[in-house]
């Protein structure tokens, strides 16, 4: 049975236990996630695919991140905002993704919300709510890490109260994760601190 330690790979690196599971996750792991994530489109895509993922398990947002990238105009705001009705429906018949028209139409609002917000507004809302690190414990086993948070919490409300939907706290801790607002790598893990490493 796992303890939820930071376990060795093939290369004999220490890992968070959930990135050995698939050679996606190991890259995912290594070079992505936990990394500081600026910029409007590309925290809008985070913050499309953490809604996407919301019940299912993030390999399978991962391994298709590529083909919502084609269907969405790499999350460009402006270009998914100007999405027709017909777009919609391509959406929702496209297999590449995932066809669930609540979070479709999410997406969809979503942009045309952030169309009219100021450049870099996204980005400022968003890494307003980033705990200072010096107050967090660092978690030495997966059981340590939470799901939802005071900020994540405070973060959902925000976003929440400015028009977005599908921004519940568990999925704006989880975007707060991927983007490296909170540094959520095991104490032992290869990665640990990679965000602010030059």
């Amino acid at each position: 049975m796992s303890t939820g330690e930071a376990i060795a790979g093939a290369d004999g690196a220490l890992r968070c236990p959930w990135a050995l599971s698939t050679e996606d996750y190991v890259s995912y792991h290594d070079d992505e996630w936990g990394r500081q994530v600026h910029g409007d489109d590309a925290l809008f895509e985070r913050l499309s695919l953490e809604a996407f993922q919301s019940g299912l398990s993030w390999i399978t947002i991962l391994r298709r991140r590529p083909t919502f990238r084609l269907a969405f105009a790499d999350f460009r705001i402006e270009k998914v905002a100007a999405f027709t009705e017909a777009d919609r429906e391509r959406l929702l018949a496209d297999p590449g993704i995932i066809r669930n028209r609540a979070k479709v139409d999410a997406t969809l609002a979503n942009a045309r919300v952030l169309a009219d917000w100021s450049e870099g507004e996204l980005d400022e809302l968003i890494w307003s709510h980033a705990p200072d690190p010096a107050g967090r414990p660092v978690p030495r086993v997966l059981g340590d890490v939470a799901a939802v948070t005071p900020e994540s919490t405070a973060l959902s409300k925000a976003l929440k109260k400015r028009g977005l939907r599908f921004v519940g706290p568990t999925t704006a801790y989880a975007l707060m994760q991927a983007c490296g607002l909170v540094d959520d790598h095991l104490e032992a893990c290869v990665s640990r601190g990679a965000a602010t490493r030059g």
